[in-house]
């Protein structure tokens, strides 16, 4: 014969974490944690380079931050440190509002308002790249 199974064991009337026993992860806490440690080495990657970058400039004009803004390495990766910043806030603020606010009204206002910032944020700072690199500013 083969292993009884959880709901075989316990039945309807066992205790809770008798019923939770054998039934395995919720499946989405890996992945959380993985893009947490994905976004922090781009950070750290992304961020090493800028100041490499800015650290080569011969001197800090608008004129020559901005010329080298238009050339599309800096740009680009400009544009992947906002958009990779953003969403490691994101991430690290979502777990913290699923751990401590308990109402889940008040949680799902919180999640909401941190998206929404999160959103406007990212695409305030991509606007501004995109407007200094093109030159409208």
């Amino acid at each position: 014969m083969g292993q009884k199974t959880t709901l075989e064991r316990y039945g309807d009337k066992g205790t809770a974490l008798g019923r939770v026993r054998g039934l395995g992860s919720a499946k989405s806490g890996t992945h959380h944690w993985l893009m947490q440690r994905f976004t922090a080495v781009g950070n750290l990657l992304l961020v090493g380079f800028l100041m490499i970058s800015l650290v080569l400039l011969p001197n800090y004009s608008w004129i020559t931050v901005r010329g080298w803004l238009a050339q599309p390495v800096p740009a680009t990766a400009l544009a992947l440190i906002m958009i990779n910043t953003f969403w490691h806030a994101r991430l690290g603020m979502q777990v913290m509002i699923e751990d401590y606010v308990d109402s889940p009204g008040n949680k799902f206002g919180a999640l909401l308002l941190v998206n929404l910032a999160v959103i406007g944020g990212a695409a305030f700072g991509l606007v501004s790249i995109a407007r200094i690199t093109l030159g409208t500013v």
